[in-house]
Parts: structure tokens; sequence; C-alpha cells
């Protein structure tokens, strides 16, 4: 497929036109960053790695029921998606006390919180995405009391689903962020989950070492990082299980 006009390009994954109204390309990069992009790193095939494992998630979301903007996947770095209008809203659910929760409340990482809490950031890099609450997205118009209820809910399904799915292959999904988007199909408008679900965007430990998966490798220095993804996706089935799959890049099953 030719590449067609450039829509935008973040840290992580760049947007393009899609092939027909109403969808776009998402491509996913090998960029690895933290700290609002102020530790910065090419990490090779992290971005394919990404792309399956975000397939393979946002897939089986569709086949719940549960509405995405993800159509297929087209090559090793890009998926068809829907276009949708972004909800300037990070959504970030917590099951286990880790990263800036653990900080702001002076909690044990690790510690098991009394239920899932479900938090809000707004987007601004500049601004470094700051904590808010339900009132300043309704009151600034971000999304409505509707629109809000709709995101909580989609945040607590997929809660559900991601954590009896990495619970399944020996993971503790410990927290995770989403974004969501207005689709509008007609005089119809929905929201859907939007953007990818990967060790990008995810906590996850070992159940029983308490290893990290994510990218709280990369953040804390520790390396590591492409193998942990590796064996995330390997883990799920999504990668074949050979011993030179590091050392020959990523290999997907067909």
């Amino acid at each position: 497929m030719s590449r067609r006009r450039k829509i935008y390009e973040g840290k992580a994954k760049t947007l393009y036109e899609g092939p027909e109204p109403g969808t776009l390309v998402q491509h996913f990069k090998d960029d690895a960053t933290a700290g609002n992009g102020e530790k910065h790193e090419i990490i090779d095939g992290k971005g394919v790695l990404n792309n399956r494992i975000s397939e393979y998630i946002f897939q089986n979301l569709n086949d719940l029921g549960i509405p995405t903007h993800f159509i297929r996947r087209l090559n090793m770095r890009e998926q068809l998606i829907k276009e949708v209008e972004i909800i300037p809203i990070e959504i970030i659910v917590r099951n286990i006390a880790a990263g800036s929760l653990a900080k702001r409340l002076g909690l044990e990482v690790g510690t098991k919180l009394p239920r899932s809490i479900i938090e809000f950031c707004y987007k601004d890099d500049e601004l470094g995405d700051p904590l808010v609450a339900e009132e300043h997205i309704t009151a600034f118009g971000w999304a409505n009391p509707a629109e809000l209820d709709d995101i909580m809910s989609l945040a607590v399904r997929v809660n559900d689903y991601l954590s009896g799915l990495f619970m399944g292959v020996g993971l503790q999904l410990v927290d995770f962020k989403i974004e969501c988007g207005r689709l509008f199909e007609g005089d119809i408008m929905r929201i859907i989950l939007a953007d990818e679900i990967s060790p990008d965007s995810c906590r996850l430990w070992d159940v029983k070492t308490k290893n990290k998966f994510d990218k709280d490798l990369f953040r804390e220095g520790k390396g590591g990082l492409i193998e942990a993804y590796h064996e995330v996706a390997q883990r799920l089935g999504i990668l074949s299980e050979t011993e030179n799959a590091l050392s020959t890049g990523p290999r997907l099953v067909k």
C-alpha cells in the first residue's frame, strides 16, 4: 500500500491518511521515550512487537463487543484503524500501587488496592499530562457527563478482560493507560477505545518473581526491554518459540 499524507506524529506512533474515507493507517515506531520525551532511544523491533500485541488485544476486544478503532493489521508495523475524534484525556486504571500513585499517596509499591481505581490526565506534553478530576473534564468541555460514563464503563470492561488475559499467562496487570475517541457514523456518535494497548501502556509483573515486562525497564534504565516485550508476545501465543527469535528479529506466527 502506498503511504499517504501524514496526519499526526507522536512519540511512539505516526498516523497517515487511510485508503478509504474515515480510515487512518497507524504506524508503530521503534522510539522509546520517558519523562514526556526527555529520555529517548530507538530500540529495534519494539514497534513490530507493540503492533502485534496491540492487534491481538484489540481484535479480542472487538470480538467481545467492546468497541475499538481497530480494523485490521496491514503489515509488521501498521494497522488500519477507524478515524475518531480523540478525547484529550488519558484514562489510567490502577489495580496495584506503583508509579506516580505510590509516590503521591506514600503507598508501598506492590500494595494491592482496595478496588480498581480510575484516574484521568489531561493530554498535554508541555504541562506534563497533569492529573485532573471529573469536574475538570466536564467543566472544560473535554467530555460531557454521558461520555464520561461511557469512558469509565469501557475502562472497567477492558480492565476485566486484560486482568484475566494476562493472569492466564502468568502476568499481573498492575495498571494501564488507554485513550478514547468519538466515532461519528452518520447522525450517530459513540465512544470507542483508541490508541494502543501494549507493554508501552501497561505495567506487567510476573506473578511469581514480580519481574517487570513493561516500559518501566526503559524508564529505570534496567535494559532488556525488547526481550521483555518479546516474552509477553510469546506468552500470549503471538510469536513462535524459536531460540534465535531475538537475534533474527521478531517473527510472526502465521
